[in-house]
């Protein structure tokens, strides 16, 4: 599961908008929200991009962002 909570600190850190960051992706607004909400999953080749916009270089930090299990539905 995404880490939200994180994941939208590191977007809201960098200044981009995510509108801007969806477009980018090859994403519409409502499916890059869908999987930041964890409604549905991040394809491996968005985890790559987004890592790079965002500056995301560790592996643990990529991890603890985008394959977290300890994340509880309700803080997300």
């Amino acid at each position: 599961m995404t880490n939200t909570v994180r994941l939208n600190e590191l977007i809201r850190k960098s200044g981009l908008k995510k509108g801007w960051i969806a477009e980018k992706l090859h994403l519409s607004c409502y499916g890059f929200r869908r999987k930041l909400w964890n409604k549905s999953q991040f394809k491996a080749g968005e985890i790559k991009l987004l890592c790079e916009l965002l500056g995301i270089v560790s592996l643990e930090e990529m991890c603890d962002i985008f394959f977290n299990d300890k994340v509880d539905k309700k803080t997300t």
